[in-house]
């Protein structure tokens, strides 16, 4: 497509902006055994070396993105980009304090929670019970969303990936890019492309991700391995 050879043509002047889990590490049953492939790996590498910025935002912290990518010259924001906002650390104790009173597993990061139901014995079961904690999340003020098998429950700023992406761009100086995600979450990071002279939107489809993704994307790909053979071409 001509959005991505334009990037090519002049990489120092775009940034390549990547979601993680699902994205460049392939789904897992559970979360911290997911890894990003060595082949993937060497791409990225070579991509930090040739592009004006390559960074991953993802709903990990940042620093446990980075020990799942494994590749430290690159950028990471971690949790949808509220590493990035002053406000979101005031909601530090609200956060744990609601998922102490959850009887759920519950993934703890510095300024979000997740509960996750990939494992659970009755998918359809865990969700529903899992809607009920969103509902008691919007009720005491808090931010609840779902993605893929996981509820995130987060501080009530207007911060997202979509945010994240714009604060990249900017500090970089840069007005072309691509970004690729999988989920709901990422819907976000495309928004943040708006505006730009050359703008990729690239979803990875799964049965479980968003239709809207899809649909907004000016590309789709089948997963991982397939969003590989494209950055080969960058």
């Amino acid at each position: 497509m001509d959005g991505l050879a334009r990037l090519a043509e002049a990489p120092e002047l775009a940034a390549i902006l990547l979601d993680v889990d699902g994205t460049l590490a392939p789904i897992v049953p559970r979360p911290q055994d997911a890894f990003v492939p060595e082949e993937t790996r060497a791409e990225l590498r070579r991509l930090a070396r040739r592009y004006g910025l390559v960074a991953c935002v993802s709903g990990r912290m940042g620093a446990e993105a980075a020990r799942i990518v494994g590749v430290p010259e690159l950028r990471y924001v971690g949790e949808h980009g509220l590493e990035l906002d002053l406000e979101a650390p005031r909601w530090h104790d609200r956060l744990h304090a609601f998922a102490d009173a959850v009887d759920w597993p519950v993934e703890r990061k510095r300024l979000s929670v997740s509960f996750h139901w990939r494992t659970a014995p009755d998918p359809a079961e865990a969700e529903l019970a899992l809607q009920r904690v969103a509902e008691r999340a919007a009720a005491e003020g808090l931010h609840p969303r779902f993605g893929r098998m996981v509820l995130e429950i987060r501080p009530p700023v207007a911060t997202d990936k979509g945010t994240a992406v714009r604060h990249l761009l900017r500090e970089a100086g840069l007005r072309r890019a691509l970004y690729a995600g999988d989920d709901a979450t990422d819907l976000d990071a495309f928004r943040g492309l708006d505006g730009l002279e050359v703008a990729v939107r690239i979803a990875i489809s799964s049965v479980e991700g968003p239709s809207e993704l899809g649909t907004a994307a000016d590309l789709v790909l089948a997963g991982p391995a397939a969003l590989l053979e494209l950055l080969r071409r960058l």
